[in-house]
């Protein structure tokens, strides 16, 4: 059994906020279990290429924006899955940080990071 708290998480400052890792890679469950903060007034082009993500909102309001200009809003009880390697813009309000608790498959190693440079995607 693997029990942890939020202070024994790993922290990771992800590139728009922290993600705190719960479930790592060494852990040897098959996913990840983090919970990110994602900084208020922030807007970030993400993309997984090798992990599937689904992330459950309990803190704050944002929306995750397709390429193709789609928004759907994102605030507490809304559940978003990147089914596709979707590539994607998360966005957390201006005035409020957005708070989300995400699964990822297959796990995170641990210190990813996103490198956010406006003009392409991030992924890892």
């Amino acid at each position: 059994m693997i029990v942890r708290t939020i202070d024994e998480a790993k922290t990771v400052e992800w590139g728009a906020g922290l993600s705190r890792r719960f479930l790592l890679e060494a852990d040897n469950m098959g996913y990840s279990l983090t919970d990110t903060i994602v900084s208020a007034g922030t807007r970030s082009l993400l993309e997984y290429k090798r992990h599937l993500e689904a992330c459950y909102c309990i803190e704050g309001r944002g929306a995750v924006e397709t390429l193709d200009g789609t928004v759907h809003v994102i605030e507490p009880g809304t559940m978003y899955a990147l089914d596709e390697h979707d590539a994607h813009y998360l966005i957390a309000d201006p005035d409020t940080d957005l708070r989300l608790v995400c699964v990822f498959s297959p796990a995170l190693k641990g210190d990813e990071r996103h490198t956010l440079n406006g003009g392409q995607s991030s992924h890892y």
